[in-house]
């Protein structure tokens, strides 16, 4: 199902590129995945290559009320660090790159299903489909720079990435771990409205 989707484009490793993604962007130079630890209060996540080796490692601070979260390399060199802003009408991330290239990320222009998100501080754009659990990053030329798919139904929170543009890559797991605690944060969120609503109601 993975490489025929149309909306739903995620692939696991070892499995060929989606087809739409291939005609509409042409073959990535690079694949990533992740898998996150569902079970580990501190949200660790293994971002993988096709043949499962770890390139790149996220860990959360627990408890952190800013949802702290740094990720390494395969070496444990720092490759960035990531917060969450607090008190904000709108959900926010900071984002610090180990060179010291610091952008935003939030989903303030976020629509039910099609969404438009600028990256502050890099001139790049985050267009995606909540729906399809698909999004697509956009350099400041309007040039593809990834592709980055959900699993839907997963117990593990797994991701997949197509990268076109593999110079940028650090900064790519940097966003996808960023947009991996937004939509988990969402979930939970949509969760918790969903339960306070039911138990509304069983009261009445």
């Amino acid at each position: 199902m993975g490489v025929f989707s149309k909306v739903h484009r995620f692939r696991e490793a070892g499995e060929e590129a989606n087809v739409n993604n291939v005609q509409e962007y042409g073959q990535p130079a690079r694949s990533l995945f992740t898998t996150s630890k569902v079970i580990s209060l501190h949200k660790n996540t293994d971002i993988t290559d096709e043949e499962g080796n770890v390139v790149y490692h996220s860990w959360t601070k627990f408890p952190s009320l800013h949802d702290k979260t740094d990720v390494t390399d395969a070496d444990g060199v720092k490759v960035a660090h990531i917060e969450r802003k607090i008190l904000t009408l709108h959900e926010r991330h900071f984002i610090t790159m180990a060179d010291g290239t610091a952008f935003e990320l939030s989903n303030e222009i976020w629509h039910i299903v099609k969404d438009v998100s600028n990256i502050e501080g890099l001139g790049w754009v985050l267009r995606g489909n909540i729906l399809g659990l698909n999004f697509q990053l956009w350099d400041e030329h309007d040039q593809i720079i990834a592709v980055i798919s959900q699993k839907l139904l997963s117990l593990h929170d797994k991701y997949c990435v197509d990268i076109y543009q593999p110079e940028k890559e650090k900064t790519v797991v940097a966003i996808l771990v960023t947009l991996q605690h937004m939509m988990a944060d969402r979930a939970a969120s949509h969760s918790s409205s969903s339960f306070s609503s039911s138990s509304g109601s069983s009261g009445t």
